[in-house]
């Protein structure tokens, strides 16, 4: 089973921009799809974007579209996540996670085999 480990979340002002990465070891990352999740206090935790396993496919939540992008460096073992124009509604812990199989529900946390312990993201007003 591959381990994942995210960093990058921080403090940032309102617009500003963070990079979160997730690198993965125990396995090679391109034979997993790929996901960024985040769980805010007191709410449920909620899809932000997903990546096939070559990188040519992505799909994002409507609340981040335009501002995030995810994307990947299989050479590297690394899915990425860049924020930009960040809002207070997005603080939150972000997870990354792994998928394998087919790309498909990977807006549902369930269908992912491996998930990374989180970093914070805390955007200011």
């Amino acid at each position: 089973q591959v381990q994942l480990v995210e960093s990058g979340g921080g403090l940032v002002q309102a617009g500003g921009s963070l990079r979160l990465s997730c690198v993965a070891s125990g396995r090679t990352l391109s034979s997993y799809h790929m996901g960024w999740f985040r769980q805010a206090p007191g709410k449920e935790r909620e899809f932000v974007a997903a990546i096939d396993w070559s990188g040519r496919y992505a799909d994002y939540a409507d609340s981040v579209k335009g501002r995030f992008t995810i994307s990947r460096d299989n050479a590297k073992n690394t899915v990425f996540l860049h924020q930009n124009s960040l809002k207070p509604e997005d603080t939150a812990t972000y997870y990354c996670a792994a998928q394998t199989g087919v790309w498909r529900d990977y807006k549902f946390g369930g269908r992912y085999d491996s998930w990374g312990q989180g970093t914070q993201v805390t955007v200011a007003s």
